[in-house]
């Protein structure tokens, strides 16, 4: 076999470049379910404090055994498009569960929340359209913009961070098109902020727009029975357009959906080249979504848990003396400057058996490096006293307290 031995050298030399500036990402394997705690490879028991298993279901025995009974029905999955060679009435049931959870009239899944949001702007726009986003938005929507311009032409802005006197400026500037589109975040995953939805969809209406919150960070989190941020502000079914995921507080094994009106979920199977083009999602992952979905809704308790829990850690590593970025949800950044700083950070908390990531340029801008603290259901409060503990070790050595 032949190799291009220039090409790995160049490679190589980039990778040791990452490893010399200290912003080499290593890889933790784990050898349990995710958890509160976890078994990690080398290290034992560890506590996690860096996953999106925000309602504790990664491990929830339902969402298992539906996954183990759907894998034992329908196989490993459909081996081809859905169109081409059937779906599984998993799918069917699943979307319809979706649709009811979020307050639309239907829903799509696909086999990630990335194609998801990369499937939907393409589709819903069409030559000259025009689509703003918010300048925090995810990289999935960010990329989904880039290939619609490049598929179907349509022209783009970006607005200022939750600026809405920016974005009705660059709607301003689009009046004159066919079709507007405003995408955000429900959650903006760095900052743990939750966009100005009643703003938005004001703004939405005025400038005839059509708005698309991803909510990827919201589902299962905000709302008073974790509906995302449309319950959460009480206006729940006055989305035009709601893309989330299933990896994340709904059992967090992988998958997404896009929910809206009926003829766009339809136009998306018609059309979306995720959808045309990739499997459907492996029915032992749809089965354990649903399963999530209808723990959620028969427990609404274990939403109220993780608002508790995020109330009590925020106000403990704030007493601590950090100062994390202010909020109320279960993200809670707590800012250290460069990357390595972070970096090391994060290392350091994983010697002292705390599982949490630093993050910094490119993910977040320059000297906005951060250790991202995410907060679940399934922790106690012992849980958190022991990560206030090691964080303010941590912080006293490296002198950030």
């Amino acid at each position: 076999m032949s190799l291009n031995t220039a090409f790995a050298s160049e490679l190589d030399s980039r990778i040791e470049q990452l490893k010399t500036d200290r912003v080499y990402k290593q890889l933790n394997y784990l050898d349990s379910p995710q958890s509160a705690r976890v078994q990690m490879e080398g290290r034992g028991e560890v506590l996690i404090l860096s996953s999106n298993n925000y309602l504790g279901l990664s491990d929830e025995p339902s969402v298992i055994d539906a996954g183990i009974r759907g894998l034992r029905r329908f196989g490993a999955g459909t081996a081809s498009v859905r169109f081409i060679c059937g779906t599984f009435t998993i799918h069917r049931d699943l979307e319809e569960a979706i649709a009811r959870f979020v307050g639309t009239e239907s829903s799509l899944s696909f086999v990630a929340a990335w194609n998801a949001n990369e499937a939907l702007t393409a589709t819903v726009l069409e030559e000259g359209d025009f689509v703003v986003s918010d300048a925090l938005n995810h990289a999935s929507i960010i990329d989904s913009i880039r290939l619609a311009k490049s598929i179907v032409k349509c022209t783009s802005a970006v607005y200022k961070h939750g600026d809405l006197d920016d974005l009705v400026a660059k709607l301003e500037q689009a009046k004159g098109v066919k079709r507007r589109l405003i995408w955000t975040d429900g959650i903006f995953s760095m900052e743990g902020a939750i966009a100005k939805l009643p703003d938005l969809i004001d703004i939405a209406r005025r400038y005839n727009a059509v708005l698309a919150v991803d909510d990827s960070h919201a589902t299962g989190v905000l709302g008073e029975t974790g509906r995302g941020t449309a319950e959460h502000f009480g206006l729940l079914g006055e989305v035009d357009i709601i893309t989330s995921t299933l990896g994340k507080a709904l059992g967090g094994a992988a998958g997404g959906f896009v929910a809206g009106s009926a003829s766009v979920c339809d136009m998306l199977t018609q059309r979306s080249r995720p959808q045309l083009f990739s499997n459907a999602l492996p029915p032992t992952v749809a089965c354990s979504a649903l399963a999530a979905i209808e723990f959620v809704e028969k427990h609404p308790g274990r939403v109220a848990i993780l608002r508790e829990n995020t109330r009590y850690f925020r106000d403990a590593i704030t007493e601590a003396g950090f100062k994390p970025l202010a909020g109320e949800t279960p993200i809670v950044p707590i800012i250290v400057g460069e990357t390595a700083l972070a970096i090391q950070m994060s290392n350091m908390l994983l010697d002292e058996h705390v599982f949490v990531t630093g993050f910094g340029y490119p993910v977040v801008p320059q000297g906005q490096a951060r250790v991202r603290c995410q907060l679940s259901a399934a922790h106690t409060k012992a849980d958190l006293d022991e990560a206030v503990e090691a964080f303010k070790r941590v912080g006293r050595k490296l002198g950030i307290i």
